[in-house]
């Protein structure tokens, strides 16, 4: 299946990935230790900055701030060198990740903030631990704890645009239903890159790519348009009237 071109422009990126079928990727204190110093010499190569993560035993969140167009390359060493540790130590074989990771652009203020504290309740609303501060693996545990920061963080918005007070009142109650339904509403805003200018901008509305005029070599061309504008497969699918997997074949083509 052709895959929607990811969004690797320089900005904020939210990214999650997972174990294959849900396994652990770390088994323990010294895993995420670990993974946290790969994660900074990743970041030290390809001059990133880390604002937020999150370790989970069978997933991690991070959320970070690249410069130039190297999302890909700074995830492909991150995965595969943690890979490479993980299966050495446990004597396993075959992959660790479940597949491509998972990415959103972060395209307004509200949208990152809104980012963080998902991020920082991960621990809690997993019922794992009843307080951020309880759950030693979040960049904002660290800092209402008084722990050193990885130095990747030194420079994160956590670290650098809030006093201690601010961040206990910033991350003290969870995540309300209304904030949740307008984090889910950021995922689904389609963005793409404006070819002209160079800069991210909000993808028209999908119903403006087709007309009722529009003969099937016209609507197969709207079709590859959309997609790379970034609406997925089945969105379009739903809306063209026909099946995911036709789509798809269409898309596909347009890829040899």
């Amino acid at each position: 299946m052709a895959r929607r071109p990811r969004i690797g422009l320089p900005g904020y990126h939210h990214i999650v990935n997972r174990g294959v079928n849900r396994t652990d990727i770390f088994s323990d204190e010294t895993d995420k230790e670990k993974f946290l110093q790969i994660l900074c010499k990743a970041c030290k190569v390809y001059g990133i900055v880390v604002h937020d993560y999150c370790l989970m035993d069978n997933h991690y969140h991070l959320l970070i701030e690249n410069t130039e167009e190297n999302l890909s390359l700074f995830m492909r060493q991150l995965n595969g060198n943690y890979a490479i540790y993980f299966n050495k130590k446990t004597k396993r074989i075959g992959h660790l990740w479940q597949g491509r990771y998972a990415s959103w652009y972060i395209h307004n203020e509200a949208y990152l903030y809104r980012t963080i504290r998902y991020i920082e309740y991960n621990p809690v609303n997993a019922g794992i631990s009843s307080r951020i501060k309880d759950y030693p693996y979040t960049l904002g545990s660290c800092l209402l704890n008084g722990i050193d920061i990885p130095v990747c963080a030194k420079a994160s918005l956590l670290a650098t645009r809030f006093t201690l007070e601010q961040l206990s009142l910033f991350l003290g109650e969870p995540m309300q239903e209304e904030e949740m339904r307008k984090l889910r509403s950021d995922r689904r805003e389609v963005v793409t890159l404006d070819e002209k200018s160079g800069r991210i901008r909000k993808a028209r509305p999908l119903e403006s790519y087709f007309t009722d005029e529009m003969d099937k070599v016209s609507r197969n061309e709207a079709i590859y348009k959309a997609y790379r504008d970034g609406y997925t497969q089945s969105s379009i699918a739903k809306h063209v009237g026909l099946s995911a997997a036709m789509v798809s074949m269409i898309v596909k083509r347009f890829n040899i």
